[in-house]
C-alpha cells in the first residue's frame, strides 16, 4: 500500500492508462490538497511525466483513432488524449462542488463558492504550469489550425467551472446574482456587509468572461448577463421606490442631500468591489432615477432657496442638475429673472412711490444700489454654480437689463450712463472721501463692472469728457495716476477711439503748463510791469478734444484784467499765427483779495463773478441794470449769479433789483468758495450733452454705413441695417428710423445709389 501511495514515475514511453494515472493522482492533489503542500520533486516529476507523453512519437496499443483528429498521429494524438483526460477530471470534480452547493442559499452560498473559487483557481494555475509544453505546442498548433473550443489549461479549467458549477448555480432561480444584490440591498439599508466577499464574487463574474477571438483578452459578457444586467434592474427599483417616499415626508432641500449621499455611495460601491466599467451605466441610471424623474420639484423649489440665501442647498440643487442634460436651463431661466427683479426692486425703493425721486437721485446712491445686486448675485454665481458659463450669461443679461432699464430711468436710455459717469467724476475729485489709492482703485474697478452693462456707452463718454474737462480746468483731480488708470480701463474696455479724446486732453493740460511759464518769463524779460500783480495761468485747449462751448452772449472784459488779455492774445498769435483763440470765460476762475473789511478773505469765484464784484471797487450799491450794462452777462444769468452772492452775504439785496456790498461780511474761513454751479449751467449741461451725443451718433452711423459699403459694393436694405447694427451696438444702440435716415442722407451726399429696378438693394459710389 505504501508503494502504491507513493507511485512510481512512469517510464518516458508509458502508455496513457500508466500515464495518466500518474497525472492524475497530482493533479488532484493540487486542486483539492494543496494547503498540504507538494514537494518540489514530486512537481518536477509530474511535469516530467506530462513532458514525456507529450513529446512521445510511439503509438500505443490502446488508442482509439477515432477521436475526431482525422489522420493526425503521434503527439498530435497524445496532447488530445491528455487534454480529454483534463477535461473529464475537472467535469467530475465539479460535480462534487456542484453536488455540495445544492442545499446552500444567501450569504452561506457566496461563502462556499468564494472559497472553492479560491481554491480552484490557484490549483488550476499549477495545473496549467505542469501542461507548459502541451499549451506551448499541441494547444497551440490545434488553435493555429482553427480549430474551436481549445484553450490553454488554465482557460478550459474557468471554462469548465463556467459549464458544470457556475451556469448550474446561477441558473437555479439566479442563486448567485440574488444573493449579491440581497447583500447590496442590505448594504444600501446600512446594514455592514463583508464587501471583499461580494468582490471576490463579482470578479470571478469577469474571470469567466472569454473572448473568444482571443482567449487572451477578458470579456464582460458573463458579467454583463449574470450580474450587471439583473443589478441596474433593482437598483432602478430600489432607487425609485426610496426617492418617491422620502419627497412625500420630506422637504426639496432634505432630497438634495440624500440624493447627493446616495450617488456619493454608489461611486464608492464602484471603487471597492464592482468593475469599474459599471460606473457609466450605473450612474446614469442612478442620475435618472434620483435626478431627472424629480427634476420638477427641483425646478420649482430652485426660487425659494434664492429668496432665503440658501447657499449650500443651491450648491447640491447645481451639482445634481448639472449631471443631466438641460438641467441647469430651468435655473438659469429663473436665475435671471431673479436678478432682474432684485435690481428693478431695489431702484424702485430708492425712486420712491411714483418716482418721486428719480430727478434728485445721488449718482452714488443709485450706483452703490445696482451694484450691491450685482455683488450679492455673482457671489451666487461664483459660489453656488461655480462661475458656470450658463449663469454667468444669465448674470450678464440680467444686469445689463436692470441697469439701463429701472424707475430711475424710466423710458431714457441716457439716465445710467449719466449716472454712472458722475459717480466717476466724484470718484476722481479731490473731494473724494476714499482714504486710500487702493480703495479708490477698487471703486474705479466697480464702476467699470457697471461700465460693462451700459448700453448707451456714448453718452457714458461724452459724460465723462465733460467731466474730466472740469476736473482738469478747474484743478480738482484726485491725482493723475488715478486719471491715468481710469481711462486705460476704459481704452481695455472699448478699444483706442474710445479714449484718444480723453488722452489729447491731458496733452493740452501739459502744453498748456509749458505755454503759462513761457509767457511769464517773456513778460520778466520786457520789463513792462502793467498787471504784473496780476498772477495767470492760461490753457489753451483744442476745439476738437474738449466738450466745452463759448458763451452765448457778449462779455466785457474788467478794466483790471484788460492789459493781460491783450498781451497774452498778442504773445500767442505771434507764436502761432493762424490760430484763432476763443476765450471761454463761462469756464474761467478768479480769486480775489478784500481790502474793505478788518478781515482779510481770499474770494474764489468765477469769472462772471469778479466781474461784479470788481464793480463795488467804485460804488457800494448797484442796480440789476447798472451790472449788466457794466458786464454784459445776459439778465437771467445775471440774476442767478447775484442770487449765489446774496445766498454768500458778500451783497445784500433788500430793494427790488438793488444790490449792496455787505460791510458786515463774515466767515470762518479765509478762502472762501463762491463758485458753485448754478441750476441753470447743470440743466444747461445735460442738454449739451445729450445733443452732442445725437449729433455724434448721426455721423457714426453715416460712417459706418459708408465703411460697410465700400467693403461689400452691394446690399441689400435690411442686410444693411442689420450689419450697421452689429458694428454699433458695442457703443450703443442705434434706432433703425435714425439708420433709415442717415442712409437717405448719404444718397442724397451720393455715397451710394439705389440699384437700377431694385428699390431695396444700393451701390457704394466711389
Amino acid at each position: 500500500m505504501a508503494a502504491q501511495a507513493e507511485a512510481p514515475m512512469p517510464p518516458a514511453n508509458a502508455d496513457l492508462q500508466t500515464t495518466w494515472a500518474y497525472l492524475e493522482e497530482g493533479v488532484d492533489h493540487i486542486m483539492t490538497r494543496l494547503k498540504e503542500g507538494i514537494s518540489y520533486s514530486k512537481y518536477m516529476n509530474l511535469y516530467t511525466v506530462a513532458y514525456n507523453y507529450c513529446v512521445s512519437s510511439r503509438m500505443h496499443g490502446n488508442l482509439d483513432s477515432s477521436v475526431g483528429l482525422g489522420g493526425r498521429t503521434g503527439a498530435n494524438l497524445m496532447g488530445s488524449d491528455l487534454y480529454n483526460n483534463l477535461i473529464r477530471y475537472f467535469v467530475g470534480h465539479l460535480t462534487e462542488l456542484r453536488n455540495a452547493s445544492d442545499s446552500l442559499v444567501d450569504e452561506a452560498l457566496l461563502r462556499y463558492y468564494a472559497r472553492e473559487w479560491d481554491r480552484y483557481t490557484t490549483g488550476a494555475n499549477y495545473v496549467n504550469r505542469l501542461f507548459t509544453y502541451l499549451n506551448r505546442h499541441w494547444v497551440k498548433r490545434e488553435k493555429d489550425e482553427g480549430r474551436k473550443n481549445v484553450y490553454q489549461v488554465y482557460t478550459l479549467a474557468l471554462v469548465q467551472w463556467k459549464l458544470n458549477f457556475f451556469l448550474h448555480v446561477q441558473n437555479k432561480h439566479t442563486k448567485l446574482a440574488s444573493a449579491i444584490l440581497r447583500l447590496i440591498e442590505a448594504q444600501r439599508n446600512g446594514e455592514t456587509i463583508d464587501q471583499g466577499l461580494v468582490k471576490k464574487v463579482i470578479d470571478s463574474f469577469v474571470s469567466l468572461g472569454l473572448d473568444e477571438t482571443d482567449t487572451n483578452k477578458a470579456s464582460l459578457e458573463v458579467y454583463k448577463e449574470h450580474f450587471e444586467g439583473p443589478f441596474i434592474a433593482a437598483t432602478e427599483k430600489y432607487y425609485k421606490t426610496e426617492s418617491e417616499a422620502f419627497l412625500a415626508e420630506n422637504t426639496v432641500s432634505d432630497y438634495l442631500k440624500r440624493a447627493e449621499e446616495r450617488l456619493r455611495e454608489e461611486e464608492d460601491r464602484i471603487e471597492r468591489y464592482l468593475n469599474a466599467n459599471t460606473r457609466k451605466t450605473l450612474i446614469s441610471k442612478c442620475e435618472h432615477v434620483l435626478i431627472r424623474e424629480h427634476a420638477e420639484k427641483m425646478w420649482d423649489d430652485f426660487q425659494q432657496l434664492l429668496d432665503y440665501d440658501k447657499d449650500e442647498d443651491l450648491q447640491r440643487m447645481y451639482a445634481l442638475l448639472a449631471r443631466i442634460p438641460e438641467g441647469l436651463e430651468p435655473l438659469r431661466k429663473k436665475f435671471e429673472d431673479h436678478v432682474k427683479r432684485a435690481g428693478q426692486a431695489a431702484i424702485a425703493k430708492l425712486v420712491g412711490e411714483g418716482g418721486a425721486n428719480a430727478d434728485s437721485l445721488e449718482p452714488k446712491v443709485y450706483v452703490d444700489a445696482l451694484l450691491e445686486v450685482y455683488r450679492k448675485n455673482q457671489h451666487t454665481v461664483q459660489r453656488s454654480f461655480k462661475n458656470e458659463m450658463g449663469f454667468v450669461a444669465a448674470l450678464d443679461k440680467a444686469c445689463r437689463d436692470f441697469v439701463n432699464r429701472n424707475a430711475a430711468t424710466g423710458t431714457s436710455t441716457t439716465k445710467s450712463p449719466e449716472l454712472l459717469a458722475k459717480h466717476a467724476d466724484a470718484l476722481l475729485r479731490k473731494s473724494n472721501k476714499l482714504a486710500e489709492e487702493v480703495e479708490l482703485e477698487e471703486a474705479l474697478n466697480q464702476t467699470m463692472v457697471l461700465f460693462k452693462y451700459i448700453d448707451d456707452k456714448d453718452v457714458f463718454q461724452t459724460f465723462y469728457t465733460t467731466k474730466l474737462s472740469k476736473r482738469l480746468i478747474h484743478g480738482v483731480s484726485a491725482s493723475d495716476e488715478a486719471e491715468a488708470s481710469m481711462i486705460s480701463k476704459l481704452k481695455d474696455a472699448c478699444g483706442f477711439e474710445y479714449t484718444n479724446k480723453l488722452q489729447r486732453m491731458f496733452t493740452d493740460m501739459s502744453l498748456s503748463k509749458d505755454l503759462t511759464d513761457q509767457f511769464k518769463e517773456r513778460i520778466e524779460q520786457s520789463g513792462d510791469s502793467t498787471g504784473a500783480d496780476i498772477n495767470l495761468s492760461i490753457l489753451v485747449l483744442g476745439t476738437n478734444f474738449w466738450p466745452l462751448n463759448p458763451p452765448s452772449h457778449e462779455f466785457i472784459i474788467p478794466r483790471e484784467i484788460l492789459p493781460t488779455y491783450e498781451r497774452f492774445t498778442r504773445y500767442y498769435q505771434n507764436k502761432h499765427s493762424g490760430r484763432k483763440l476763443t476765450w471761454l470765460w463761462n469756464y474761467s476762475k478768479n480769486e480775489l483779495r478784500t481790502n474793505y473789511l478788518n478781515q482779510k478773505y481770499i474770494l474764489m469765484t468765477s469769472s462772471y463773478q469778479m466781474a461784479i464784484l470788481i464793480q463795488y471797487n467804485n460804488a457800494e450799491t448797484l442796480s440789476l441794470d447798472e451790472l449788466f450794462a457794466a458786464t454784459s452777462i445776459s439778465k437771467d444769468l445775471l440774476t442767478q449769479i447775484l442770487g449765489v452772492l446774496v445766498k454768500a452775504k458778500i451783497l445784500i439785496n433788500e430793494e427790488t433789483d438793488q444790490y449792496d456790498l455787505n460791510p458786515n461780511f463774515k466767515s470762518k474761513k479765509i478762502r472762501v468758495n463762491l463758485n458753485l454751479p448754478i441750476k441753470a449751467e447743470v440743466k444747461a449741461e445735460a442738454v449739451d450733452v445729450l445733443k452732442a451725443v445725437d449729433e455724434d451718433r448721426k455721423y457714426v452711423i453715416q460712417a459706418t454705413i459708408v465703411r460697410i459699403m465700400k467693403a461689400r459694393k452691394t446690399l441689400k436694405n435690411q442686410a444693411l441695417i442689420q450689419e450697421v447694427i452689429s458694428q454699433i451696438n458695442q457703443r450703443f444702440t442705434p434706432k433703425i428710423p435714425d439708420i433709415k435716415k442717415a442712409i437717405e442722407t448719404l444718397l442724397e451726399k451720393e455715397y451710394i445709389e439705389r440699384a437700377e429696378g431694385q428699390r431695396d438693394t444700393f451701390n457704394y459710389l466711389a
